[in-house]
């Protein structure tokens, strides 16, 4: 149950440190420091900010075959990801608790254990004490992402409690899949992060449906990359010479319950957006419509949602 009237959000524009996760953590570090300053209560950070989204890089892979430089580049893209056991993590958290914020951090994920060649993009949910609340996995990685992560299952979709209303989102196209949206709306999600990669002018209508649909605050975050930003001793470097110089130009935004701009959207620049959300808006907002409450029509449709963890193995004694 929500606590408190208002709470102050921040929207984190920025790039990674391509393929380097201590400087890629330090510097998130230093903008959750910033935002906090600035009164943010939570921040959100944009899909993949640990330690990279390595747009325009193809790993030297066509249909049929791989090649040994984009196998090396791989190895170290795999490598600046993140365990949940790492000790990154825990630097990350000391600094969250010096704040005392609530983050939500995109990542690339590395298994701890099972499967642990292979990496998910996530969302981890930090409480104000540095404690990680929950995570999620991206449940379908688009086109060329299959490539590079792991699909993510039932068993995290997760929302979290906070005293501002519940927490919880999608990763850039999964808020294309009306089904997952549902199942996140019926958590009662109140403030909905939409981390994305996605800087067209259409995502923009995504934010705006969203929140019009859930009748939620839709946090949307995005980097904003340049082509100076990536290693120049990669391998498959060459594969962004034909590329912009501006590789993403962001795109992040707040929107209210009726999909109205509070902040943004924001373009060709790193910078944070803030917005103080009213969230006595969200009921008012619900009056006429609320997508899992009387507009809902459960006696014509309803949908099943299977949470179980999916493990390639299951140790089992008769």
């Amino acid at each position: 149950m929500r606590q408190l009237e208002t709470v102050t959000v921040a929207v984190v524009q920025a790039a990674s440190v391509m393929m380097d996760l201590a400087a890629s953590v330090d510097k998130a570090r230093h903008l959750i420091t910033e935002a906090h300053q600035q009164g943010a209560n939570l921040i959100v950070f944009p899909e993949a900010f640990l330690s990279g989204y390595p747009r325009g890089l193809g790993f030297t892979t066509v249909v049929g075959s791989r090649g040994l430089d984009g196998r090396r580049d791989w190895g170290r893209y795999w490598r600046s990801a993140v365990s949940l056991s790492d000790p990154a993590l825990a630097r990350l958290a000391d600094t969250i608790a010096q704040t005392g914020c609530y983050v939500a951090m995109g990542v690339i994920e590395r298994a701890d254990h099972g499967g642990d060649g292979t990496l998910y993009g996530t969302t981890l949910y930090f409480g104000p004490d540095g404690t990680l609340l929950g995570k999620h996995r991206k449940l379908k990685p688009t086109a060329a992402e299959r490539l590079i992560w792991g699909e993510g299952d039932g068993s995290t979709l997760t929302v979290v409690d906070t005293p501002y209303g519940r927490l919880g989102g999608l990763i850039c196209w999964e808020n294309y899949m009306p089904l997952a949206r549902m199942a996140i709306y019926a958590k009662g999600v109140t403030l909905y992060v939409a981390p994305t990669a996605d800087a067209r002018d259409t995502w923009q209508a995504t934010l705006q449906h969203v929140a019009c649909e859930g009748r939620c605050f839709v946090l949307a975050c995005n980097q904003f990359v340049t082509k100076d930003m990536y290693p120049r001793d990669l391998a498959c470097y060459p594969d962004l010479e034909d590329l912009p110089d501006e590789m993403c130009r962001g795109g992040s935004a707040i929107v209210n319950p009726l999909g109205q701009y509070l902040a943004g959207p924001l373009y060709h620049t790193e910078g944070i957006l803030y917005a103080q959300l009213d969230l006595r808006e969200i009921e008012e907002a619900r009056f006429d419509f609320d997508v899992t409450g009387h507009y809902a029509r459960p006696d014509v449709f309803s949908l099943a949602v299977n949470e179980a963890p999916q493990e390639s193995v299951r140790a089992w004694r008769g």
